[in-house]
């Protein structure tokens, strides 16, 4: 892959999203390691890093991940269906197309598993609901992005981490769980500023919910015109 130009943190945190579908080819070592290294720099408490990151791209370990995957994917989506997950507090009509373009990336990622290039497991222990390790989760996704690489972050393969846990050979008797699993590789779809979002002014409130919060923010405050002029 070409060399990528460097990246205003403005264009990673605005273009970040999640990617399903992913080219096959292979992700250097050195973009990999560039990666960690960029999530490993991510605060947590007390710097007591306590985070495992396991990368796996051996075929025959991913043809075995692949079967858990999907039943993981089967009841997640029983869930969904029954109203017991992933449920939105407004926007009911959009939540259901958003939802139906999501089951069709990930009708896209469960069929071509075994062909995603990376999975990066990220273990932890004693992760405080996810505040010592999700900085270091969401680092990794913008060094990602910031290298021309595409992923997605799930947390569905904790359905059986158990099973994934031993196949891996994790010491869980050392007190490691399964936090997330990222599944990486150069996108084929196209990055860019997430547009169904809600409004800073009608998601925020200052100083007791509900007050105003200030500001009127109309349009995001950071689009896609300003890349041909960031500073290189």
């Amino acid at each position: 892959m070409p060399p990528v130009p460097p990246m205003d943190v403005h264009e990673a945190l605005y273009t970040t999203r999640m990617m399903r579908r992913l080219h096959p080819d292979a992700i250097p070592l050195d973009v990999q390691a560039r990666i960690v290294d960029a999530a490993i720099r991510a605060p947590n408490g007390g710097n007591t890093q306590r985070w495992h990151f396991l990368a796996v791209d051996d075929p025959d370990t991913k043809a075995e991940l692949a079967p858990i995957w999907r039943r993981c994917r089967q009841k997640e989506y029983e869930d969904i269906a029954a109203g017991t997950f992933a449920k939105p507090i407004h926007d009911l009509e959009n939540h259901r197309t958003t939802m139906r373009q999501m089951a069709k990336s990930g009708d896209y990622l469960s069929d071509h598993f075994t062909e995603i290039p990376l999975l990066l497991f990220v273990f932890s222990i004693d992760n405080h609901e996810g505040a010592n390790i999700y900085p270091a989760i969401w680092s990794a996704l913008l060094a990602a992005r910031a290298e021309g690489v595409g992923g997605v972050l799930t947390t569905m393969l904790r359905l059986e981490a158990d099973r994934v846990m031993s196949l891996l050979e994790v010491p869980a008797d050392e007190g490691w769980e399964l936090t997330a699993m990222l599944a990486l590789g150069y996108p084929r779809g196209r990055w860019g500023v997430a547009a169904n979002r809600r409004p800073v002014h009608e998601v925020s409130s200052r100083n007791r919910w509900g007050r105003a919060f200030g500001v009127t923010v109309a349009e995001p405050l950071w689009s896609d015109q300003q890349v041909n002029t960031r500073p290189r």
